[in-house]
């Protein structure tokens, strides 16, 4: 590995900024946990970082344990699951995309409480790989707000009705829509990090361009409220979070070449840290001081970043980067001072969160396109072939089980009320006991 630490001002050691997730409608469902067990109302759960505070969950499954229902989705998606109260959502759509779906799975028995088709579109460009489902939807408990390939962003009712949509005419991207939306108090916040409409082969892919922008929506009404442009930048799939810096809100958001620190009330641009790479995929996350991101294709690099900056800070508040064993599409996740790396090949690696050392490097069985979760110490690292390898987030690598369904899977796994959900390319596993 190769491992720099920065020179720069801003002492790691002087700073005393704390990081916490403020998303009035994720803070909701932390508060509910207590009584009812934790929703998982986004993508990577409560905080966007694949966390969940649930206790007693399952250890090992297969098809004949810990199997407490299987219920099969229609249609075609990449979307994680959701959870809130006793209700799963998914998004799919037709296989050739013009029919866009969310659908709505009772979490007790696994039935499914309505399928309903929220709106049409001309199916946009994608690679294979992708589908036009493929952002995860994200809910208050009282809207469901999903976006569909293509720049349509759609918000329904708890009975599958539409309440409002939105679409951006002129978004089109070389891979297709994969970020998901997030909340903030009563804005819908979403990237679309795409390529110019002219050339998609060159301008946002090999050639950055001025065309990226965040949207800041109205909740209850659909309405543009605010949007932030990145300046140069190229095509990107990262899901931003928010976070609170020094007792002021901030919304991280990374990009082809960049990551940067925005006012989610206003769509300000706060600071900006120039980090090499297109098509990033990754998830940002958070640790007491910093915050970890990953650049994508043609220079991948992890990098650790302070983000108390303004302006320019890439000489000043990277902390440390390394290029070693840098994942390309699965979500890092961050635990007592370690991060971890799961690769698409299945290396995996715990790093020391503070100055980028290699603790440990394993491979694990199967190919990864999901991100990992991490509950009770474990981390869930779920394989394309539906195998999950549970093992300990520790500072030594110790596996814990290999627990095989079937099919292929990609969409994320979800934690809800000591269960886990995974969604495969035909049906929606419940582990755990039955209700």
């Amino acid at each position: 590995m190769k491992s720099k630490v920065a020179c720069g001002t801003g002492s790691p050691s002087r700073m005393r900024t704390r990081l916490v997730a403020v998303s009035v409608g994720w803070l909701a469902a932390l508060c509910a946990a207590a009584a009812t067990g934790e929703n998982w109302p986004g993508f990577r759960g409560p905080t966007g970082q694949g966390i969940s505070h649930e206790t007693n969950l399952p250890v090992t499954w297969s098809l004949n344990e810990n199997l407490a229902w299987r219920a099969g989705i229609p249609g075609v998606g990449w979307s994680s699951p959701i959870v809130w109260e006793q209700h799963v959502y998914l998004t799919s759509t037709s296989p050739d995309g013009t029919s866009c779906h969310v659908i709505c799975v009772e979490s007790a028995a696994g039935k499914i409480a309505w399928d309903k088709e929220v709106l049409t579109q001309t199916a946009n460009r994608k690679l294979s790989e992708n589908s036009h489902a493929t952002p995860t939807p994200v809910t208050d408990g009282k809207l469901v707000y999903a976006a569909f390939n293509g720049g349509r962003i759609v918000a329904v009712n708890l009975d599958g009705s539409v309440a409002w949509s939105w679409r951006d005419e002129q978004f089109v991207s070389k891979h297709g829509l994969a970020a998901s939306p997030i909340l903030y108090q009563d804005t819908l916040i979403m990237p679309f990090d795409g390529n110019g409409a002219a050339d998609v082969n060159n301008i946002g892919y090999s050639i950055a361009w001025d065309g990226a922008f965040i949207v800041g929506l109205d909740c209850r009404t659909g309405k543009e409220k605010w949007r932030a442009k990145r300046g140069l930048s190229r095509q990107a799939h990262v899901t931003p979070m928010i976070i609170d810096v020094s007792g002021k809100t901030q919304l991280i958001s990374g990009a082809g070449d960049v990551v940067q620190g925005f006012d989610p009330g206003s769509g300000e641009l706060l600071w900006t840290v120039r980090s090499s790479g297109e098509g990033v995929v990754p998830s940002i996350v958070r640790g007491p001081e910093l915050v970890f991101t990953s650049s994508g294709y043609g220079a991948p690099a992890i990098r650790a970043i302070r983000p108390d900056g303004r302006g320019d800070v890439t000489s000043s508040h990277v902390a440390w980067e390394s290029r070693d064993n840098v994942s390309l599409v699965p979500s890092f996740a961050y635990h007592d001072g370690l991060l971890f790396c799961v690769k698409e090949n299945g290396i995996a690696t715990c790093l020391d969160a503070a100055t980028g050392k290699t603790l440990w490097k394993q491979r694990l069985a199967g190919k990864f396109g999901a991100s990992p979760v991490l509950a009770e110490g474990r981390l869930y690292c779920l394989a394309e072939d539906g195998t999950t390898c549970v093992i300990a987030a520790g500072r030594e690598f110790k596996q814990l089980a290999s627990n095989r369904l079937e099919g292929t899977c990609n969409a994320s796994p979800a934690i809800s009320n000591g269960r886990i959900y995974i969604r495969s390319e035909s049906s929606l596993f419940c582990i755990g006991k039955a209700q």
